[in-house]
């Protein structure tokens, strides 16, 4: 497919660099930059975040995604914002009930740091993640909308209360782990992208699976619903026979196309060959 690792030839794949830089709270971030070819000159940027959300992190190795976007001509920034694994503790629980809080400052903060290091062109800048990386993707959207050109929601969840709910009634523990992790319900749905959906400006497209369990569909389809009743420009692939990512090759093939096109549109890289 599209965004298959055979397809890449060792030789020609493009380096990656781990950056550092800190929140506006002080907090130390790590992450990993992939640039396309060409000279040193701001460049269109899609900022990746990794799904999880807590205890998942990126690493310094080969990312299919990342190569993917750079070839398209795209600096590709993956950041490891807090809640992230792989710096300690502290650093995991530093993200408790921070969903569209300083986890989402810390992406934020990670845009403009590459802005000012003039690694961004400031007005060609795209988020786009899985997962949690779809809810940081829409509600980085909403929270700054004039900071991104474009968002891009895959397989993501974005009304967080009926993921409350939906974790809360699963078991005892999942019960523990919303309240631990996301929080009371009451405060869920002003953290919430589909409660926040007029306040974004950006174009978007959505990508789900009918067979999510755990992000459901009803999640893109009440964002889809949201968008459009704040006329906010939005186009959606929904696969009813797919759940937590797509894995049929001519679905995957189709993804990716339509995401490359996206992007093109409005940061203007490479489609598809």
């Amino acid at each position: 497919d599209v965004c298959s690792s055979d397809l890449f030839d060792p030789a020609v794949v493009l380096p990656t660099r781990l950056v550092s830089m800190k929140a506006r709270d002080g907090l130390p971030l790590h992450g990993y930059l992939t640039l396309p070819r060409g000279d040193d000159a701001p460049k269109p940027m899609v900022l990746l975040p990794h799904g999880g959300p807590f205890g998942i992190f990126d690493e310094w190795g080969f990312d299919s995604e990342a190569q993917m976007l750079a070839e398209a001509g795209y600096a590709v920034l993956r950041v490891n914002y807090r809640g992230s694994g792989n710096y300690g503790r502290a650093h995991v629980q530093a993200g408790a009930r921070e969903w569209g809080g300083r986890m989402q400052d810390d992406l934020t903060d990670a845009t403009r740091w590459a802005i000012e290091q003039r690694i961004a062109d400031p007005a060609r800048i795209c988020i786009y993640g899985a997962s949690y990386g779809g809810y940081a993707a829409l509600m980085g959207a909403a929270r700054e909308p004039d900071l991104y050109r474009c968002a891009a929601g895959y397989v993501g969840v974005y009304d967080l209360r009926l993921m409350h709910k939906r974790q809360s009634n699963r078991s005892r523990s999942g019960k523990t782990w919303a309240g631990e992790w996301m929080g009371s319900p009451d405060g869920l749905a002003e953290r919430s992208p589909t409660t926040l959906a007029a306040r974004i400006k950006a174009p978007v497209f959505l990508a789900a699976g009918g067979r999510d369990e755990r992000a459901p569909l009803a999640h893109s389809e009440r964002m889809e619903k949201a968008l459009k009743q704040a006329g906010v420009p939005v186009e959606t692939l929904y696969y009813k026979t797919e759940g937590h990512g797509f894995y049929t090759e001519e679905h995957r093939r189709e993804y990716y196309t339509r995401l490359l096109a996206f992007l093109s549109r409005h940061l203007g890289g490479k489609t598809a060959r």
